[in-house]
């Protein structure tokens, strides 16, 4: 599954575009390892970060789906990778 993200402003919208993507790998058979490419770090910090912020509700979803993928296999990983779009 591939998912284009292009000239996104709105963090929600950023984090549902993450959500999506993580929702529909986590339940493909035979995933072992999600790549997140994004223009921003910034927006995958704000899942991990407990602190009250109004996208909790993404957070919240995301994180749910992360601990089921975690949970079947323990070597399954996740990575976020950095491509500023100014990048070639």
């Amino acid at each position: 599954m591939l998912h284009h993200a292009i000239n996104v402003m709105s963090s929600e919208a950023e984090f549902f575009t993450i959500r999506c993507g993580i929702n529909q790998a986590t339940y493909l058979y035979g995933i072992s390892k999600i790549i997140v490419v994004m223009d921003s770090i910034h927006a995958a910090k704000k899942i991990f970060n407990p602190s009250s912020h109004p996208l909790q509700k993404h957070a919240a979803f995301i994180l749910n789906d992360l601990r089921e993928f975690f949970t079947h296999h323990q070597e399954n990983t996740i990575k976020f990778w950095k491509c500023p779009s100014k990048s070639k």
